[in-house]
């Protein structure tokens, strides 16, 4: 078995049939399994995946509280910009292309520290970077972690169902797994202390840094907005944490070919480049298919990139040291030649 096909715990369901073919389970199935993943009584290794639903559940109370007491159409504009637009880039700026695809470098650990923590933080970096390393080798066939063709709930409830690494990884192949995440800064286990608690992150960081960079905003919000603004903003990052999980849902098609001439040029894939994420947050995600270690996915010229601005700009301030950027070669290579 290739090592990327060991990386992933594996669902009780399965990921193929014998044939080859994807299992798509029920949607009782797909529940019970998140249920089952998520029972830190049963095993202490079920935490990571456990968190990823705490963090979600701990921002409830901030949302009844902007809608309850708080609630004015200002502030409901705010919040959805907020979740749609910042945390949507900042998702791509931190998660997708420095912490997996190790797009950029910064030039001190300190700018790193900044922008991992630019957002009110809702999901341990390991829950997205392992699992998103399988769906690039493994894209749209079984073992994608959220495989369009499974449906809606299979994409949503992936984080818990299909994105926690195997608990059941040799010394060597553990040390392949958490290389993943090294440059990340993330506080890592030891193989000793993986077996213990089945997470390449350290859970005493994780829940620290949760901890206090909640701490952080909420203080920074208040003393702008006092707690209405910080509710509505914590209320804006719920939304975004909860419907994020249908990305990849609808940016593969939604399991379907749904490719448009000369605009998704990689067609190995079901992958497609959307418009509102691609304005929004820069995840123009059929080129991002195309050049994943680009910093840049905003080929043509109506794509608008804000997580590459805020890249470059930092680049310019001297905050990244070096960044890849595939756009001469896209232009070179689809539409050059096309109109050759």
């Amino acid at each position: 078995m290739a090592f990327i096909d060991k990386v992933l715990q594996k669902p009780s369901y399965g990921w193929s049939h014998e044939n080859g073919d994807l299992i798509i389970p029920t949607t009782s199935e797909l529940y019970a399994e998140a249920f089952s993943r998520i029972n830190v009584f049963a095993t202490r290794k079920n935490w990571i995946s456990g968190i990823s639903w705490l963090m979600a559940v701990c921002l409830i109370p901030f949302a009844v509280m902007a809608f309850v007491y708080f609630f004015s159409v200002p502030l409901l504009v705010i919040g959805l910009l907020y979740g749609m637009i910042i945390m949507s880039t900042h998702g791509t700026i931190w998660f997708h292309r420095y912490s997996t695809h190790k797009a950029y470098t910064f030039s001190h650990p300190i700018w790193r520290f900044i922008t991992q923590n630019l957002v009110i933080k809702t999901f341990p970096e390991e829950i997205y970077v392992v699992s998103h390393h399988v769906h690039h080798a493994k894209s749209d066939q079984p073992g994608d972690p959220y495989n369009a063709k499974g449906g809606l709930m299979y994409c949503m409830l992936s984080d818990v169902n299909h994105q926690s690494i195997a608990k059941d990884l040799t010394e060597e192949e553990y040390g392949k797994v958490a290389g993943f995440l090294k440059h990340t800064g993330v506080w890592m286990n030891s193989y000793k202390t993986y077996l213990k608690w089945g997470s390449v992150a350290s859970p005493y960081y994780t829940i620290g840094l949760w901890a206090v960079n909640w701490a952080f905003w909420y203080m920074a919000f208040f003393m702008i907005g006092g707690h209405a603004l910080a509710c509505a903003l914590f209320t804006g990052a719920m939304f975004w944490f909860v419907l994020v999980r249908a990305f990849n849902y609808t940016g593969h098609g939604k399991g379907e070919i749904k490719h448009v001439e000369g605009v998704d040029f990689d067609r190995r894939n079901l992958s497609v480049n959307q418009f509102r994420p691609g304005l929004f947050s820069g995840e123009w995600h059929n080129n991002h298919h195309l050049y994943p270690s680009s910093a840049r996915a905003g080929f043509l010229p109506f794509q608008l990139d804000f997580a590459w601005i805020y890249i470059f700009s930092l680049y310019k301030l001297g905050a990244v040291s070096s960044y890849r950027d595939s756009k001469e070669d896209f232009l070179k290579k689809y539409v050059t030649q096309n109109q050759e």
